[in-house]
C-alpha cells in the first residue's frame, strides 16, 4: 500500500512540476505549485515525518500560497508573452537536457542500491522528528538562523509596505 502512495505522490509532485513550468499564466502555475506541495506533504507523511508533513501543508500549502496568489492577483499579471531572445537557449537547450538525463540514468544505474528494501513505519524513518524534537533543535542549536531569517522576513515586509504604498500628494 505504502508503494502504491509512493507511487501516486511520485507522478503527482512530477506532474504538477511540469505543469508549473509549462503554464503561461502565473495563477495556473501558483495552482500546480499548491499540488507540488500537497504530494510532497504526502511524500513526508510517508516516510513518517507527521510534523513536517502538516507544517508543509499549513506553511507552504496555505500561506505562502496565499501570498503568491496575492501577490499576483495585485500585480495584475497577465500571461506570459513568448519571447525569442535567447540564442544561446533555442540551440543548446534540447542537447544540454539530453545530457542531463544521460548523466542522471548512469547515477542512478551505477549507485549502490541495498539488497533488502524494509516497509516505511509511520514515525520510524525520521528519528527526532516529534513537534518537541524539532522545536527544541530549532531554539536551541538553530536559534541565531531562526532569529536572522525572522529578521530578513520582517525587512521583506516593510520593502512590501514601502512599494504598496501609494503617493500621498
Amino acid at each position: 500500500m505504502d508503494s502504491i502512495l509512493f507511487i501516486i505522490a511520485a507522478v503527482a509532485a512530477i506532474g504538477c512540476g511540469l505543469n508549473l513550468v509549462l503554464q503561461k499564466h502565473p495563477i495556473s502555475s501558483a495552482l500546480s505549485l499548491i499540488g507540488v506541495m500537497s504530494s510532497l506533504a504526502l511524500l513526508y507523511l510517508l516516510l513518517g515525518a507527521e510534523f513536517i508533513a502538516m507544517a508543509q501543508m499549513i506553511v507552504y500549502g496555505g500561506a505562502v500560497m496565499v501570498l503568491f496568489i496575492f501577490v499576483i492577483m495585485l500585480l495584475n499579471a497577465g500571461a506570459e508573452k513568448r519571447s525569442d531572445k535567447s540564442l544561446f537557449a533555442q540551440i543548446a537547450g534540447f542537447p544540454l537536457l539530453a545530457v542531463l538525463v544521460v548523466l542522471l540514468a548512469f547515477l542512478i544505474r551505477e549507485t549502490p542500491f541495498p539488497s533488502k528494501i524494509s516497509q516505511v513505519q509511520f514515525g520510524s524513518w525520521v528519528p527526532g522528528g516529534s513537534a518537541e524534537a524539532i522545536g527544541m533543535q530549532l531554539f536551541s542549536k538553530f536559534l541565531y538562523p531562526f532569529e536572522v531569517v525572522s529578521v530578513l522576513i520582517l525587512i521583506a515586509i516593510l520593502g512590501a509596505v514601502v512599494l504598496a504604498r501609494k503617493e500621498i500628494d
